[in-house]
């Protein structure tokens, strides 16, 4: 059994190309935030700097991006809230299950995020436009839902991968 975890351990580097990639576009959302959200406001009292209609509507979708990304980022770090106060109380089987529980858990959000966002984003996305910018179509709004859902997929599947592991290979080791 060692041999399949072997095996299947050289698909690391996808997680952490996948990582990378996510944890670089929210770099880059975040500087594109800080710059049109500074010209913006300083727009409002320098004269010489434009103030457009666009940058508050822009703003908010480049930070819906980010929330939901981060989100995904989170998981494959562990970073996420959870409740481990009682974790020292309760036996360490009933630890790791509970682990594989809430990994299963994610893993469903994940695939309602990308179904349910993509047909979101396909249907009620594109039927709208930005009031500021009627060129644009509301989709890039919904579409961070399936993308985030993706990256949590691709995170909860490693997450998930590393709990059976460790439970597998200690028991081998027994």
């Amino acid at each position: 059994m060692e041999g399949f975890f072997k095996q299947v351990d050289k698909i690391k580097p996808v997680y952490d190309a996948t990582y990378k990639v996510m944890l670089f576009i929210c770099k880059i959302l975040l500087i594109a935030d800080i710059l049109i959200t500074s010209m913006s406001v300083a727009g409002r009292y320098i004269s010489f700097i434009p103030d457009p209609a666009w940058s508050e509507e822009v703003v908010l979708t480049l930070m819906a991006y980010m929330a939901v990304l981060s989100a995904a980022l989170a998981i494959r770090r562990g970073a996420h809230i959870r409740m481990t106060a009682l974790d020292v109380y309760i036996p360490k089987k009933v630890v790791k299950a509970l682990d594989i529980l809430n990994d299963l858990c994610v893993l469903a959000l994940a695939i309602v995020m990308i179904v349910v966002g993509w047909n979101y984003a396909k249907t009620i996305g594109s039927k709208g436009t930005y009031v500021s910018m009627p060129f644009l179509s509301r989709f890039w709004l919904y579409f961070p839902i399936p993308v985030a859902g993706v990256a949590m997929l691709v995170f909860e599947l490693e997450s998930l991968y590393n709990h059976i592991k460790s439970i597998v290979l200690k028991e081998e080791n027994k």
